[in-house]
């Protein structure tokens, strides 16, 4: 058997031994959770005076409105999202901010420095919360540039560099 065929089994085998100790771990997490994929009750602890207390985890029920959800007003259906490259991170906004491409902010033509906006995938229902502090997209088929963050959270499939967006304006608090 030559050397290279030597190497390339070798290699296989620790591709594989590694595969199957990935496997392992998940199966094991997946068995120790229980299979769960809905949220969890979990007690919280409080220390008080050296002396534990369990308090059972608020359960918020989805259908119910809450008092301290944001006021929103749509601002447009069907548009084009699309984010920021990693090359713009340090380099001043048109607002003067710094950018950062793990910060949630936006780019708009626009809207005003500072409104908050939410945006939320329409395909999969996904949503992100941004400040705009930024002009842009300079495209006029694009109506959002989002920081990579804000994008890689509510994007249904990773290598899409667009998507088609509903936009809401985040009112103030009174």
């Amino acid at each position: 058997m030559s050397m290279a065929c030597y190497l390339l089994n070798n290699r296989k085998f620790y591709i594989m031994k590694n595969s199957i100790i990935i496997f392992s771990v998940s199966l094991l997490l997946l068995i120790i959770t229980g299979f769960s994929t809905s949220a969890t009750i979990a007690p919280e602890l409080n220390k008080t005076e050296n002396k534990i207390t369990i308090t059972p985890a608020k359960v918020v029920d989805s259908t119910e409105t809450k008092a301290d959800e944001p006021k929103l007003t749509l601002y447009k259906k069907d548009a084009l999202a699309t984010y920021y490259h990693d090359k713009f991170n340090g380099r001043k906004t048109s607002s003067g901010e710094r950018f950062h491409n793990q910060k949630y902010t936006a780019a708009h033509m626009k809207l005003p420095f500072g409104t908050m906006l939410r945006v939320t995938n329409e395909n999969n229902g996904k949503w992100v919360d941004v400040k705009v502090n930024d002009r842009g997209p300079f495209s006029k088929k694009l109506e959002i540039d989002l920081t990579k963050k804000a994008f890689m959270d509510i994007v249904s499939e990773k290598g899409a560099g667009t998507f088609k967006v509903k936009i809401e304006i985040i009112e103030p608090a009174e």
